[in-house]
Parts: structure tokens; C-alpha cells; sequence
């Protein structure tokens, strides 16, 4: 019995370190980080949003704001996730790249344009919902 629990941990995949629920600064977002389903990387979604957040969005063509894939990344092998981040609030998709600033802090950037009009936001891991080894 205790082989197979064994070799049931050993064909687990590694959970990734961005793994959780995180908050943005203002707390009007929350989204949960997990491994994609079907593709390779990890994918952001939206779970917990104030009525100011889904209004913003809304003006932004995103009517429903909650379940609503942030983004989808993939390592860089650097300490650094690049891929697409999904701006509600504009409606659109931009080329963005993730990195932990410390265990509970992930550092966000998304650009409009090759490096160009790029925002900044941190996020905070919620607590209860520490990262995975």
C-alpha cells in the first residue's frame, strides 16, 4: 500500500509556485492561479470582483467579469512566466510576463505593443492559499 502511495506521488506533476488565489492592491479582484487544462502553462481566472470592478469591465465589453480568464503563461526558465494577459476593462489581450517578487507577491506587467504602453500591478497570495512545493 504504501508503494503505491509512493508512486502515486512521484507521477504527480510539481505544482507550479504561482499556484493560489491572489488579490490585486485594491482588493476589487481576485483571481486563482492553476496548471491550464489541456495546455501547457498556468492560467489566471477571475473568482472574486466588487461591483466597481465588474462595472469597469463591462464599459470594457466584458459583461461578466467573474469566471473570466485573466491570463495564460508559461515559464520562461528565469524566474519569469511569459504569455497573454487579458485586460477586461479594455476589452483586449495583451502580450504580458509574471514574476515573484518574495513568496506572496507576483508582479504582473502587460504591454499594448511590442514593450509599449506597458502597466505594472502586484498582487498579493490570499491567505490560506499558500504556494505549492
Amino acid at each position: 500500500m504504501m508503494f503505491l502511495s509512493l508512486l502515486a506521488l512521484a507521477a504527480a506533476p510539481a505544482a507550479d509556485p504561482l499556484a493560489g488565489t491572489w488579490r490585486n492592491a485594491g482588493d476589487s479582484v481576485r483571481i486563482r492561479i492553476e496548471r491550464c487544462r489541456g495546455e501547457p502553462g498556468v492560467c489566471g481566472t477571475v473568482v472574486a470582483a466588487d461591483a466597481k470592478a465588474r462595472a469597469d469591465a463591462a464599459r470594457g465589453g466584458t459583461d461578466r467579469l467573474v469566471g473570466t480568464p485573466l491570463l495564460h503563461v508559461e515559464p520562461d526558465g528565469d524566474g519569469t512566466w511569459s504569455g497573454s494577459v487579458f485586460v477586461p476593462d479594455l476589452g483586449t489581450e495583451v502580450d504580458g510576463t509574471l514574476r515573484l517578487a518574495g513568496r506572496d507577491t507576483l508582479v504582473v506587467q502587460g504591454c499594448l505593443f511590442a514593450g509599449f504602453g506597458c502597466r505594472e500591478q502586484r498582487w498579493t497570495r490570499v491567505a490560506g492559499t499558500p504556494a505549492r512545493k
